[in-house]
C-alpha cells in the first residue's frame, strides 16, 4: 500500500554520514528540511545538493523545504551557562545587560524592544513554558518579573508572551539574507517563521520571486495574532504549518488539539497545503520505539487530513533517523486504512473558478465511485494534482510531467506522487497508452484495470487542463492498430 501522507525530515548532523543520508531516504522521506536557526550557508548548500543527488541516485524525488529563523526573541547568555530559577524570586530580563553576563538576578535580551510590548501583569514563557515569569514592572529598558514556576534556565532560550502580542517583525535582514540563498539553492518551498498576517507572507513571496524562487510559500502557524488573521494569511500562502512548540506556548497546551484540527480543516477547504509538526516523535530521539502518545498524535494528523508530517530534532540530530522515519511511515499507513482518510464530501454543491479545477473535482469523484485503480494527471504546474489531493480517496494519483520543479513542488501534495513523463505524440488515442503503458510499467494497474487520465487539449499550457478520460487497461484502441487491422 502506497503512503498517502507525506513525511518531512530535518536535516542536520545525524543526516550528514552518507550511509544515513541514504537509509533516511530509502526509508521514504519525502521533503528535506534545512533549518535555517542553525549551520550556515556553506552546510545547507552541501545538504541540499546531497539529498538531491542521493535521491536522484535512488531514482526517487525529494522536495527541499527551507525554513526562515524568523526573529530571536531569546534570553542572551549566562554566566556559567545556566542558572537555576526558585519560585518566588525576582528576576530581570535586562535589554542593556551585557551578552554573557547574565546572573541568577538578571539576564540580557536579544528582543531589545520587549520592554516596550509588556506591561505589569504580563506571563512571559520561557524556554517553551518551563519557566514562567510573571511581570512585576517595567523601569526603562528592564522587565522586572517575578519567577513562579522555576526550574534551570540555559543559554538563548526563547521567550513568549502568554496570549501573544510581542511586536517583533517576522522577517529579520538574517530572514532577507537567507531568502536570498534559498533561491540559489532553487528551494521548492520556503517557509515563513511567526508570520502575523498576510502582510508578512506577501512581503516574503515578493523578496522569494526578486531573488529568483520559484518555489512554494509555507506560513508557519506559531503565534495567536495569526490564528486571528488566518483567513487572510490562507489566502496569501500556498501552505502552512502547524508549528506546535510556540503556539502552543502562547494559546495554552490543551488549546492545542481543537486549534490543530481546525487549521488542517481550514486549509483543506481553501486548498492549501498543511503540514503538522513539532515534537510529533520526540522520544525517538534517544529510543527505537515511539510511545503510544506520539503513534496517537501522528495517526490523528492523518486522519484529519494533513498532506504531511514533520520531524525535527527526531531526524536533524537524533540517534535512529533513518529508524523513526520508517516508523512513522508505519503509522501513517495504518491511519490510512481507516474509512473516515479514504472519504469526503469536500465542496459538493461548491461553484467551480477554473475549467481544470472542476475537471479535477469531477476526476475524484468518479473515481471514488467506480473502482478506479489510478489516476494519471499530465500536467504542466501540479495545480490539477493539488486539487485533486484535496479530496480524500485511497486512490494514487501521479502527477506525470516533464518539469523537475513540478516533480519536486508534488513531493509535498497527499496522495500525489511525481513521475518524470513526456509525451511523444499530439495523437490522442496514441497518448492515452503511452500514459497507460507507463503506470503497468510500474506495477500500479494491469490489464483490466479501469484509470482515468486527464490533460489539456494543447500542450505546454498551465492550467490547461480541461478533458478526462476513462480507459480500461489492456483495451486501447491506437490509430496505428486500427491501420493494422
Amino acid at each position: 500500500m502506497l503512503r498517502r501522507t507525506k513525511i518531512v525530515a530535518t536535516l542536520g548532523p545525524a543526516t550528514d554520514d552518507p550511509k544515513s543520508m541514504d537509509r533516511v531516504i530509502e526509508a521514504g522521506v519525502d521533503v528535506a528540511r534545512l533549518n535555517f536557526s542553525h549551520g550556515d550557508w556553506a552546510t545547507h548548500r552541501v545538504r541540499a545538493e546531497t539529498v538531491r543527488n542521493r535521491a536522484r541516485a535512488f531514482g526517487r524525488q525529494v522536495g527541499l523545504l527551507v525554513d526562515l529563523q524568523g526573529p530571536k526573541i531569546r534570553v542572551e547568555r549566562f554566566k556559567g551557562g545556566e542558572v537555576v530559577l526558585e519560585e518566588g524570586a525576582p528576576f530581570v530580563l535586562d535589554a542593556e545587560c551585557p551578552t554573557h553576563e547574565g546572573d541568577q538576578h538578571r539576564v540580557g535580551i536579544t528582543y531589545k524592544a520587549l520592554p516596550g510590548d509588556v506591561s505589569r501583569g504580563d506571563t512571559l514563557l520561557l524556554d517553551d513554558g518551563r519557566i514562567v515569569l510573571w511581570v512585576t514592572g517595567v523601569a526603562g529598558p528592564r522587565v522586572e518579573c517575578q519567577v513562579t514556576v522555576g526550574g534551570t534556565l540555559y543559554d538563548g532560550k526563547g521567550i513568549n508572551r502568554q496570549g501573544g502580542g510581542l511586536s517583533a517583525q517576522a522577517l529579520t535582514q538574517k530572514d532577507r539574507d537567507d531568502i536570498v540563498v534559498a533561491a540559489e539553492l532553487e528551494a521548492d518551498y520556503l517557509a515563513i517563521s511567526f508570520p502575523r498576517d498576510a502582510n508578512d507572507v506577501l512581503e516574503a513571496r515578493r523578496l522569494f520571486r526578486e531573488a529568483g524562487g520559484k518555489g512554494s510559500i509555507v506560513a508557519k502557524i506559531e503565534r495567536a495574532e495569526a490564528l486571528e488573521n488566518i483567513d487572510e494569511i490562507l489566502e496569501a500562502c500556498d501552505a502552512i504549518m502547524v508549528a506546535r512548540g510556540d503556539l502552543g506556548v502562547e494559546i495554552g497546551d490543551a488549546a492545542l488539539p481543537p486549534v490543530q484540527k481546525d487549521l488542517i480543516h481550514r486549509a483543506r477547504e481553501a486548498n492549501r497545503l498543511v503540514i503538522t509538526a513539532t515534537q510529533m516523535m520526540e522520544s525517538m530521539r534517544d529510543n527505537q520505539i515511539p510511545t503510544r502518545a506520539e503513534v496517537f498524535d501522528v495517526a490523528n494528523a492523518v486522519l484529519d487530513g494533513t498532506d504531511a508530517v514533520m520531524l525535527s530534532a527526531e531526524t536533524a540530530t537524533g540517534k535512529y533517523p533513518a529508524t523513526v522515519v520508517q516508523a512513522m511511515d508505519r503509522i501513517c499507513v495504518e491511519a490510512e486504512k481507516q474509512r473516515q482518510a479514504r472519504t469526503s464530501a469536500h465542496r459538493i454543491g461548491t461553484i467551480f473558478s477554473h475549467i481544470d479545477e472542476a475537471i479535477a473535482m469531477a476526476t475524484m469523484y468518479t473515481a471514488n465511485h467506480l473502482g478506479v485503480k489510478a489516476i494519471a494527471a499530465l500536467t504542466e504546474s501540479g495545480s490539477t494534482p493539488l486539487w485533486m489531493s484535496r479530496i480524500s480517496s485511497g486512490i494514487p494519483i501521479y502527477a506525470l510531467t516533464k518539469h523537475v520543479a513540478t516533480r519536486r513542488k508534488v513531493t509535498l501534495y497527499r496522495g500525489v506522487y511525481p513521475v518524470s513523463f513526456e509525451l511523444s505524440t499530439d495523437d490522442i488515442l496514441e497518448a492515452n497508452k503511452e500514459v497507460t503503458d507507463e503506470l503497468v510499467r510500474r506495477g500500479t494497474v494491469r490489464e483490466g484495470d479501469l484509470v482515468i487520465i486527464t490533460k489539456g487539449d494543447r500542450r505546454g499550457i498551465e492550467g490547461g487542463t480541461n478533458l478526462m478520460k476513462i480507459i480500461r487497461v489492456g483495451q486501447e484502441v491506437t490509430r496505428a492498430t486500427r491501420k493494422q487491422d
